[in-house]
């Protein structure tokens, strides 16, 4: 999987975290292997345009997607993932900071960058939390996901609460 991290907030993140979890759910949802996905991380102003340009809503948010080829994973075990370009992932790390502090389980930014990858790369699967149903669903391969990451590299501690954005 070709996955691109570009960091151009001026706050240092954990990139190789990023990479990695966005690796592991798109191998976890099955997307084919040659797939590319870019990962954008930056700073409050710069969301804020993004946020007011696309969703006509003030203010900075923590996480955009911006799908591309509309990549879905395969309905079947048997079935071939198709390739293409998933799209882009926008992080903001100011804002994932101050929801970690504020969580019920309050975590790092670095947590909620990592939960805000999933929570991005499912969006671009096509996945969404309009629908009560579609709520539970998303959140739950979310949760699934970082917790199937985190179990898998030994890190201790409750998940971080999802998200909604």
């Amino acid at each position: 999987m070709s996955i691109d991290v570009n960091n151009e907030s001026g706050t240092e993140v954990d990139e190789q975290a990023i990479l990695d979890i966005a690796r592991y759910a798109l191998t976890r949802m099955r997307i084919h292997p040659l797939s590319e996905l870019s990962v954008i991380v930056i700073d409050e102003d710069a969301m804020e345009q993004l946020h007011i340009q696309w969703m006509d809503l003030p203010g900075p948010t923590d996480v955009m997607s911006f799908p591309m080829d509309e990549l879905r994973p395969p309905t079947k075990d048997d079935e071939e993932p198709p390739q293409g370009l998933l799209g882009d992932i926008v992080l903001c790390p100011e804002v994932a900071k101050r929801q970690g502090e504020e969580a019920p389980t309050q975590h790092s930014m670095d947590e909620e960058l990592q939960l805000l990858t999933v929570h991005g790369v499912l969006h671009l699967l096509g996945y969404d939390h309009e629908e009560p149903d579609e709520k539970a669903e998303m959140f739950g391969l979310q949760a699934a996901i970082v917790d199937g990451w985190r179990g898998e590299r030994g890190l201790t501690g409750p998940s971080p609460a999802p998200t909604v954005s």
